[in-house]
């Protein structure tokens, strides 16, 4: 093929593959419409839960469903009436303390959206082996130095930003902390025995991480108002924390699974005493092949081991209760019991 010839079909070969590319690429610039990305998505509407595909479980993978725990709320309303005792007491000031809300989160989400500044006390439950988180804000911070310091009623506590916590300010806090920490152990007590013990104070987040980011958390809000002043104080116990109490925290109400209920105890007892039962003499007891068993007839003869006046046993089903002698009493076949027979203790499965 002479030179010319074999260029011009170069050139028009890398014509045709440029036409080719470009088409492609058009096809593959089209936007996509909301209906199509919503379906590439897996969100339709209308859909069920076994419909859902996999991109939209990841997606949503953040949003998670956690358990609820009735008696925890208890646990709190107790706590409540119980801090607004002893603040009243530690502030000598009228001090009314209420619960905003009990919500469920991560722990990551809930640190990286604290409001600062603010102390995080760190503190340590004994008996579970593991550590929980408290946020005091900065309007209760000076609220509580304010009122412990004697400042005026009536007079908003003054706030200055943008500095560092002075020592009297932290250790006015941490008193306020191990009050509060008192009052939890006491709002536990009708669950369980337990301490709340004050670790260590923080005020940068990231040295307050207490459980994994990833780690599901339970975040109780409450409001502190004395007069003019107040502020907010948060607690937030990681769902690991609760784990050995989780049972008792799944009740519905106080006592579901423990405690004494007199009037049913009596009630049980009375008719267990009136309660029959059907009592058996053994007089012997033989092993016997199968045979001899299907050899026996009407008019046959069995001979017992068991003499006149001899030693029998007197069961409940199965259980042996007695021991006792066959005799007479009144022309009557009757058993004189002896002595009762020790039974092994019942091990609870």
């Amino acid at each position: 093929m002479p030179p010319s010839t074999a260029d011009a079909a170069a050139d028009a070969l890398a014509a045709a593959w440029q036409d080719a590319d470009a088409a492609e690429g058009g096809r593959d610039a089209r936007a996509l419409n909301q209906a199509e990305i919503d379906s590439l998505l897996g969100l339709e509407d209308g859909e069920d839960d076994s419909s859902i595909s996999g991109m939209r479980k990841i997606i949503s993978s953040g949003m998670v469903s956690y358990e609820r725990l009735p008696m925890l709320e208890i646990v709190f309303d107790r706590l409540v009436r119980i801090m607004s005792t002893s603040l009243r007491h530690f502030t000598s000031d009228n001090v009314e303390v209420g619960i905003d809300n009990i919500v469920s989160l991560r722990f990551g989400d809930y640190l990286n959206a604290i409001p600062m500044p603010a102390m995080l006390a760190v503190f340590k439950v004994e008996q579970w082996d593991n550590y929980g988180l408290m946020v005091v804000d900065s309007a209760m911070i000076y609220s509580i130095v304010d009122v412990l310091l004697g400042g005026r009623r009536g007079t908003a506590a003054m706030r200055i930003e943008g500095r560092p916590y002075t020592t009297i300010e932290r250790s006015l806090v941490e008193r306020l902390i191990r009050v509060v920490l008192a009052d939890l152990s006491a709002s536990f007590e009708p669950l369980c025995l337990v301490t709340f013990r004050f670790e260590r104070l923080e005020v940068n987040p990231r040295f307050a991480a207490v459980s994994r980011l990833s780690n599901a958390a339970i975040l109780a809000r409450m409001r502190i108002e004395m007069e003019d002043r107040g502020g907010r104080l948060e607690l937030l116990l990681p769902y690991a924390l609760l784990e050995p109490v989780r049972e008792l925290l799944l009740q519905q109400f106080m006592g579901e699974k423990f405690g004494r209920d007199s009037i049913w105890e009596t009630h049980l007892a009375e008719e267990l005493l009136n309660t029959e039962i059907e009592l058996s003499v053994v007089l012997d007891e033989q092993t016997m092949r199968l045979s001899d068993i299907m050899a026996l007839r009407p008019g046959s003869r069995v001979v017992l081991g068991t003499s006149p006046g001899g030693s029998v046993q007197i069961r409940c089903g199965v259980t042996p209760l007695f021991e006792g002698r066959v005799g007479r009493r009144k022309n009557r076949m009757a058993v004189r019991i002896e002595h009762e027979i020790a039974r092994p203790p019942i091990v609870p499965a």
